[in-house]
């Protein structure tokens, strides 16, 4: 997420305004920490260099053809920050488009249809982008910022509104007609994904260090949520489901990408070049995880076969 923040002591933010940026820093020294031996020879490689994008670089998606799209591309001024950057598989990059001022894009997700759906966590909104074609679909000022989203084949989307500064945040479903409503109180909710059968939700909270699992009924309703997995130690951003339902999570301040069985067993952990990734999306093939590394601003792409 964007402008990640230090949590010190049990989880306590610290922010110097109202709306903080989408991504917090759970570690109050990360650099004392010493690293996984792994991370000596970690298990991705660069993809886009550093300086390609701002280094509140997010919400990684690829379209059918397999290029990979982010925000706030073209450099480490904040200038370039509200853009958002294509980048084909072999690996170049270019300005894809530009969001309204005042508008900053965080997570985006493209549907089968090809459209492109953007958490703007400074405008309060999600906007929709198809045919090159930029509208409005929600704009909800009760939203503290617009996270990360999930999109269902039945066109209902799931959106984490996490509130940094009080530790706090929202879950929220916006129906096929772009009426939101928030649906639970969460800790600071981030990473959110739909279990590719459409029979489970799953949220993880950064501060809190926890992987949430609702079931849906056949609405696309939440029912009572069930804790997957609570990890002792470093923070938790964006996520993505595999084909098989594995959920793969981008730790931030340890520089890895745990993958998750359903059940949430940890099947493994990915080593990364960088200490703070943001996100991950996967290949239509599942060849390759991207990987958003916040302040240097590459991407990474870690192999899975």
């Amino acid at each position: 997420m964007q402008n990640k923040l230090v949590v010190a002591g049990l989880g306590l933010l610290l922010s110097a305004s109202s709306v903080c940026a989408a991504v917090p820093d759970p570690d109050p020294d990360p650099d004392s920490h010493i690293l996984d031996p792994d991370a000596l020879n970690p298990d991705s490689h660069i993809f886009v260099p550093a300086s390609t994008f701002h280094g509140e670089v997010e919400g990684p998606d690829t379209d059918s053809a397999g290029n990979l799209y982010a925000v706030n591309f073209g450099g480490t001024g904040d200038e370039h920050k509200g853009s958002i950057g294509k980048v084909t598989p072999d690996g170049k990059a270019s300005l894809h488009m530009r969001l309204p001022t005042g508008s900053t894009g965080n997570g985006i997700q493209i549907d089968a249809q090809g459209v492109m759906w953007i958490a703007d966590y400074t405008g309060h909104r999600i906007w929709r982008y198809a045919n090159g074609t930029l509208s409005s679909f929600v704009h909800e000022p009760r939203m503290h910022q617009p996270n990360d989203l999930a999109l269902t084949k039945a066109g209902v989307i799931f959106a984490s509104d996490p509130d940094w500064k009080n530790n706090r945040g929202k879950l929220w479903r916006i129906s096929v007609d772009g009426k939101a409503q928030p649906i639970d109180q969460t800790g600071t909710s981030n990473g959110v994904e739909v279990s590719p059968d459409q029979r489970w939700l799953y949220v993880n909270e950064s501060a809190q260090r926890k992987v949430w699992v609702y079931p849906l009924n056949k609405q696309l309703e939440i029912g009572g949520k069930k804790l997957l997995i609570e990890f002792a130690d470093f923070g938790l951003d964006g996520m993505r489901c595999d084909s098989k339902g594995n959920l793969y999570i981008a730790r931030y301040g340890k520089g890895t990408v745990v993958k998750l069985s359903p059940t949430g067993a940890v099947l493994k952990e990915f080593s990364l070049h960088g200490q703070y990734p943001t996100n991950v999306a996967l290949s239509p093939d599942e060849r390759w995880l991207y990987v958003t590394m916040q302040r240097d601003g590459s991407i990474e792409r870690i192999a899975l076969r």
